[in-house]
Order: C-alpha cells, then sequence, then structure tokens
C-alpha cells in the first residue's frame, strides 16, 4: 500500500481522525463566531437548515452504501443491507430530527436530550466503529458517509450551546432522563413492529432488543435480563455523566460571576 494510500486510511484516534475532528470543531467556531450578534431565531434556523443537510447526506450516504459491492460481503453474516435497518433512529442520528425540532420549540428536557445524548452518542459511534467502517480510506463513499454524518451531529449537538440556545442546569439532569427513557421506549416499540411485521427481524434501534455483544450492556443484562428493562442502568451513566459536564458549566459561571463582582468594586 502507498503511503498516500495509508494516508487517508481513518480509524479512531488516528492522525487522520484527529484532523477531521478538528476541522468540524474549527466549523463549529467559525459558525458560533459569526452568529454571535445575530438574533435567535436566526441561529435556530441556521442550526436546524444544518440538520436537514445532514439528512438528506445521511440518505444520500446509505444509498451509497446499499449499492456496495465491499459492504455487502463485509456485512453478510449480518444479514446484508435492509433499509428497514438504516433508518435515523439510532441514538445518535435520531438528532439529525430532534435538534431542529428542539430548538425551534425550545424546549429544555428536549434541548438537554440533545445536547448531552446527541454529542455522546455521535462520538461514541465514531470511536467505537462497527464493521466496515474502521481502518477503510476516508475516500470511500460509505466512509464519508459516515463520518461526515456523525461529525456532524457532534457539532450540531454541541452548537445548542455554543450557539447559547441552551445552557446546563442541575434541574436538567431528572428531565433529561425522563426524555431518555421515553424515547428509547418509543424506539423500542419501534423495534417490536418491525420484528413482528417481518419488515426487519433483527430492528435494534438504540440497543433497546439486545446487547449486539457490547459489554456494558452485557453487564446491565446480567442485572436486568429483559429487553428494554436493562437499559435502566444507563439512566444513572448519563445522569453522572451530565453531572459532570453541568459541574464545569456551574464553576465558568461562578468565575465569571466573581470576575464580574471584583470589577464593580474596582469601579
Amino acid at each position: 500500500m502507498s503511503s498516500a494510500s495509508e494516508f487517508w486510511i481513518i480509524r479512531p484516534f488516528n492522525a487522520l481522525f484527529c484532523a477531521v475532528f478538528a476541522a468540524f470543531l474549527l466549523l463549529l467556531t467559525a459558525a458560533s463566531l459569526v452568529l454571535r450578534r445575530k438574533e435567535d431565531r436566526t441561529r435556530r434556523l441556521v442550526l436546524s437548515a444544518a440538520c436537514l443537510v445532514t439528512f438528506i447526506g445521511f440518505f444520500a450516504y446509505k444509498y451509497f452504501l446499499s449499492i456496495d459491492a465491499d459492504f455487502k460481503v463485509i456485512n453478510a453474516g449480518m444479514g446484508g443491507f435492509n433499509w428497514w435497518g438504516e433508518l435515523p433512529l439510532h441514538l445518535c442520528n435520531i438528532n439529525m430530527i430532534l435538534i431542529p425540532i428542539a430548538v425551534m420549540t425550545d424546549k429544555r428536557p428536549l434541548l438537554s436530550f440533545c445536547f448531552f445524548v446527541g454529542s455522546l452518542g455521535a462520538v461514541m459511534a465514531l470511536c467505537m466503529p462497527t464493521t466496515g467502517f474502521d481502518g477503510y480510506s476516508l475516500l470511500l463513499p460509505r466512509m464519508l458517509g459516515f463520518y461526515g454524518t456523525h461529525f456532524m451531529i457532534v457539532i450540531e449537538a454541541l452548537a445548542i450551546v455554543t450557539f447559547g440556545l441552551y445552557r446546563p442546569r442541575f434541574r436538567d439532569v431528572p428531565m433529561t432522563i425522563v426524555t431518555l427513557l421515553a424515547i428509547g421506549l418509543v424506539i423500542f416499540c419501534v423495534n417490536m413492529l418491525l420484528r413482528w411485521s417481518g419488515l426487519h427481524p433483527k430492528a435494534n434501534y438504540f440497543f433497546a432488543v439486545e446487547t449486539e455483544g457490547n459489554f456494558v450492556l452485557e453487564l446491565f443484562y446480567r442485572l436486568l435480563p429483559y429487553p428494554f428493562l436493562y437499559l435502566l442502568p444507563c439512566a444513572l451513566v448519563l445522569g453522572a455523566y451530565q453531572t459532570v459536564i453541568i459541574s464545569g458549566f456551574a464553576l465558568a459561571d461562578l468565575l465569571k460571576k466573581r470576575k464580574k463582582d471584583r470589577e464593580e468594586i474596582k469601579a
């Protein structure tokens, strides 16, 4: 393999992965700076438009995936390509749909879900790519689609905060957990419908039916050996994750307030 070909090989945390991630973060930073003096409505529309573009790109990526001969061979043991199994209903890509709804309705539970769960879900997918998306050239259509979609979802979720549309608070923790469980229950029902109808006998969006070998979920399944219910411990993990992140925001707000108080005293 030539050095030029090796340069385009992408896998979690290699040089190309980090460079692409940095490029998307720079895009987010630039957009946040350009829009910082704009009205909230403008920022909401821009973010919603970005999600729409990502949504269209997602289905273009899935089309190319459906005609990818190499992927069919790679994925043969997993049942092959099935459009009913490629809907944007996973923990990460469902946010292409939910983020516009969240920012346009300004509902805190949904904003919190999209910011915390959307970004975390997409990062997890990027760090633990499934078979066929790890160690191949980024220039392949399926790789451009996979990494482009997930990196966009990450920055769109982060943009909810960087655009000034939402500020995390400790009071958001319980309602985010409730929102996650409610959405998860709906997705579980969708899985059951797809399985019972025969449209997709292995439907497992949100991992709500099977662990698919995930070692963390396997541990939870030993505690609660029932579909969907074994995901309940994830709520505790989410709560702890939120608490850590929100603590950072609270500390930043405290330092900002103290700085402002000192400036007022000097004045």
